[in-house]
């Protein structure tokens, strides 16, 4: 039996950030565009838990987490 990989928020937030600094994801994507690198089997637990911290699927990854600007010195 497969076992389900329990995802929080900041897991969440930290595979789209990671995602995104690989150019993968864009920040304008909405965040459903994740479902394409989560296992099928785990979507529904990460839409529950995006659900429980007042985010939409339709609402853009920038929206998840958060415009970061980094400029060498």
């Amino acid at each position: 039996m497969l076992q389900t990989k329990v995802y929080s928020i900041d897991v969440i937030k930290d595979e789209a950030r990671h995602l995104v600094c690989q150019g993968v994801l864009c920040y304008h994507q909405p965040i459903y565009t994740l479902c394409q690198y989560i296992p099928a089997r785990d979507w529904e637990c990460v839409e529950c838990e995006l659900e429980d911290n007042d985010f939409l699927l339709r609402d853009r990854i920038i929206d998840l987490i958060g415009y970061q600007d980094w400029q060498e010195d």
